[in-house]
């Protein structure tokens, strides 16, 4: 379900642009600090009801404006489906075809995407919160059932957090919370473990074309392998007691990513980092496109950074292979080879101009 029109007012430096988007290929581009960033993170925001930059939402608001509006229309096939944003200091309002929504969950099932950034790098380098994140991503799209797992694992962690923050509460009352802790937990570790199943082949064979070599990863559960998270909750007792926090558990699972046999965190240049994480991303975008049947959306921010003509080159074939509506940002219009002529946007100070 392709994005076919996207309006932006006065989000970051854009005051009011509008976008008829291609069903494959678009292309923005300017000089930097033109506004073509801003086009992407308010796409994203759409889809996402967040920033993917980190930003604050005053920081996204126009300067000198009360709110910022975000418009689209989806393409599903048989009609088209209207998704809206209005955020303020006061609150933000999201609404698909006029109902209003309760969380971005509904957001991200309308617009599924993903993002290539400067930052992506970071998938790899970065805390494993954001390799959770990741795997978290993929269970959302791929198993219908982990939306409402993941709700009801997070609840009981509170819980059980919460009773071990209050020095008056006994052990059996912190314990009262072990069973749902353990149920819901071990339903997020078998929908993660499932996932990387259906990644792994993928991951090794986009990694293979984008780095030329093996690339694997090993998936800590969060807990001792050698152990049941039972028996983990019983040895970490005093330790949970004394910080108040449960440190065994799905929330402290991680994702080790293997470069040619070697721990990848440590061992790649910062362009490896980047095709390391687009290859953990085009993965997973594949096995989210297969289960859905239908292409997602491929934001790419400045794909060429760091990559030499060879490596962009690579990153680009890949891309293209995956099918998926693709809205890509470039100083020049020909910086990027495309199968086909894009759809192309020239922006200028916020402004937007439609090119041929």
């Amino acid at each position: 379900m392709p994005l076919r029109h996207f309006q932006a007012t006065n989000f970051r430096c854009l005051t009011n642009i509008s976008l008829e988007v291609d069903s494959q290929y678009n292309l923005v581009y300017g000089d930097n600090a033109s506004g073509k960033t801003s086009i992407l993170e308010a796409i994203a925001y759409l889809g996402r009801g967040k920033s993917f930059r980190g930003a604050r939402l005053q920081n996204l608001i126009y300067h000198g404006a009360a709110e910022f509006l975000l418009f689209g229309k989806i393409d599903t096939g048989t009609r088209l489906v209207t998704m809206g944003i209005r955020s303020s200091k006061v609150g933000t309002e999201l609404k698909i075809d006029g109902d209003r929504q309760r969380s971005a969950a509904a957001l991200v099932e309308m617009l599924p995407l993903q993002i290539v950034d400067p930052e992506v790098h970071n998938l790899v380098v970065g805390g494993p919160e954001q390799r959770r994140r990741y795997l978290d991503w993929i269970a959302f799209h791929v198993e219908r059932d982990y939306r409402e797992c993941w709700r009801r694992f997070c609840r009981a962690l509170r819980q059980r957090n919460a009773a071990l923050k209050q020095a008056t509460n006994s052990r059996a009352s912190i314990i009262a919370w072990d069973q749902e802790f353990l149920e819901a937990a071990e339903q997020v570790d078998q929908i993660r473990r499932h996932v990387l199943e259906l990644v792994h082949i993928t991951l090794q064979e986009t990694g293979a074309t984008l780095l030329g070599c093996t690339v694997d990863f090993e998936y800590l559960q969060g807990w001792a392998s050698q152990q049941s998270l039972e028996e983990a909750l019983a040895i970490s007792w005093e330790r949970d007691c004394q910080t108040g926090t449960t440190s065994a558990g799905p929330q402290r699972a991680e994702l080790r990513l293997i470069y040619d046999k070697r721990r990848a965190k440590y061992l790649v240049s910062r362009g490896q980092q980047k095709l390391l994480a687009c290859a953990m991303i085009f993965a997973a975008t594949e096995i989210v496109q297969t289960t859905l049947q239908r292409p997602l959306l491929l934001l790419l921010d400045d794909p060429a950074a760091e990559l030499d003509e060879k490596a962009l080159d690579r990153l680009m074939k890949c891309v293209f292979e995956l099918r998926s509506q693709i809205i890509a940002t470039a100083l020049g219009k020909k910086t990027l080879q495309f199968p086909v002529s894009p759809a192309l946007f020239h922006v200028e100070q916020g402004r937007v101009q439609i090119k041929s």
